[in-house]
């Protein structure tokens, strides 16, 4: 069904239409719950603390064009890329600073139940589309794409994130900063009528978890629990469906996966032995997120979702959702911004290598600041994804800061092999400190003393092979505080 996004559609131009007054509607929402001031660049949050100065805001909406645009980009075979970022991709729409888009993300963890999470949904059966003869999406990864190469399927599962876009924001140069607002975040129905008003997600506790070598009676598996999610908001909770052990899986190729090592696998459940039995009476608070939104990198031409870096990518951060304010330093021309690696929850850590997986849909507003108006904001030394929140600014730590730069060229596969919860938490250490001091104004003793009694430090992932820790401040501590 048209959403405003096919032009081919008879009645076009009721259903943008409808779509515009219903992102108006949401927008003014926004505004008025007061994280937009000053044309809805200025602060956010409480007395107005934000890293976007007032000076800044108003230098950035100087370069705004009169109009704002409306778009919605749909996640289908044409629209996504599975399992890597590149600085050659085709951008799939082009934007302003200051518009509005709609994107829609997949779950790259939908063929653990196909009949919940494709059948009947027209974008992700093109995406998950899997004969003999062909795949909807052939590239699964940042791999060889070479029969010749590799032994897994196109891409070799170096990279497993369906990700949508990439956008092209016209006027961003290497050196700015992209500052995206999620204004909203919600499951994407199925689109079989059997489970109408339902969402579903996946948890895989999978082989790359950090629970994996240290299962009791020492037999590793690999667990797949499907929850489902009321698509209404009437309920604010996830339960647990059923889950299954992997077991040997089959693909249309004629590839035998023994663990799950390739994405997007349909799962052959007349193999498996479903255990309805699990997890009852448990409600699990969602909080819908996207686990994977980010720039592409200048450092490779094609690089492996998987691990995180300085221009965001799968940070897996929970609190990147609804109200949350990302800021990611542009690397390429265009920035080339692309969403995926939806959940429905997740805990700080995502132990045993996955969240719930499950398709989403977010409204963003993408905001470029540039480089020459930086100088003396928050933002001018920025060289990481920043998030911020109406009460907290957070920093993200990873054990390594650009691994792609800092391991050379052998770095998508060092990588996995050199990552520690110690040098994330090293890297989270100096950039709070980094920031205090040159946000704040507070000298090294002051950020350090300030750092122990009143930063909050979590291990944001330990599954994503370069591994993050991330540091939370509270806005409010600076209240009294004179700038």
């Amino acid at each position: 069904m048209c959403k405003g996004d096919d032009i081919s559609c008879p009645h076009f131009e009721l259903h943008y239409n409808t779509l515009k007054q219903d992102l108006n509607a949401e927008r003014r929402g926004f505004l008025k719950g007061g994280l937009f001031a000053a044309s809805g660049l200025a602060t956010l949050g409480a007395g107005g603390i934000s890293l976007v100065t007032p000076a800044l805001a108003q230098a950035t909406s100087s370069k705004l064009p009169a109009q704002r645009s409306y778009h919605y980009l749909p996640a289908n075979a044409e629209t996504v890329h599975w399992g890597y970022f590149s600085k050659s991709l085709k951008p799939r729409i082009e934007v302003n600073s200051g518009d509005i888009v709609t994107i829609e993300s997949l779950t790259h963890h939908a063929g653990d139940d196909l009949e919940r999470m494709v059948d009947g949904d027209e974008g992700a059966e093109s995406v998950y589309l899997w004969t003999k003869e062909k795949k909807g999406v052939d590239r699964r990864g940042a791999g060889p794409t070479d029969p010749a190469k590799y032994k897994k399927g196109s891409g070799e599962g170096q990279g497993v994130h369906i990700m949508t876009g990439p956008v092209y924001v016209r006027d961003a140069e290497p050196g700015d900063i992209l500052e995206v607002r999620i204004l909203d975040c919600g499951p994407r129905p199925s689109g079989n009528p059997k489970f109408s008003g339902k969402s579903y997600g996946s948890n895989a506790a999978a082989n790359w978890g950090f629970h994996y070598n240290d299962l009791l009676g020492g037999t590793k598996r690999e667990v797949v629990t499907i929850y489902e999610v009321d698509v209404a908001g009437g309920k604010s909770w996830a339960e647990a469906v059923y889950n299954f052990q992997w077991v040997p899986q089959t693909d249309p190729f004629g590839v035998r996966h023994d663990t799950i090592d390739y994405p997007g696998v349909p799962v052959d459940h007349s193999l498996t032995k479903r255990n309805y039995d699990v997890l009852k009476g448990v409600r699990l608070p969602i909080r819908p997120h996207f686990g994977t939104i980010g720039l592409a990198p200048k450092e490779a031409d094609v690089v492996d979702t998987i691990p995180p870096s300085y221009t965001g990518g799968n940070i897996d951060n929970w609190r990147i959702g609804k109200g949350a304010t990302m800021y990611y330093p542009v690397s390429v021309d265009g920035a080339l911004l692309s969403v995926g690696d939806p959940h429905a929850s997740q805990g700080d850590s995502e132990l045993c290598g996955t969240a719930i997986e499950c398709s989403l849909t977010g409204t963003f507003q993408l905001i470029l600041h540039k480089k020459a108006d930086l100088a003396g904001t928050p933002l001018e030394e920025l060289n990481y994804p920043m998030l911020e929140t109406q009460t907290d600014w957070l920093v993200h730590g990873f054990s390594y800061a650009n691994y792609l730069e800092e391991l050379g060229p052998s770095a998508q596969s060092d990588i996995y092999s050199k990552s520690s919860v110690d040098r994330a938490l090293r890297d989270a250490f100096r950039k709070m400190r980094h920031f205090l001091m040159t946000t704040k104004g507070l000298t090294e003793d002051e950020a350090i003393s300030l750092m122990s009694i009143g930063v909050d430090f979590g291990i944001t992932q330990v599954v994503d092979g370069n591994w993050g820790v991330h540091a939370v401040v509270k806005k409010d501590i600076f209240a009294a505080r004179v700038a």
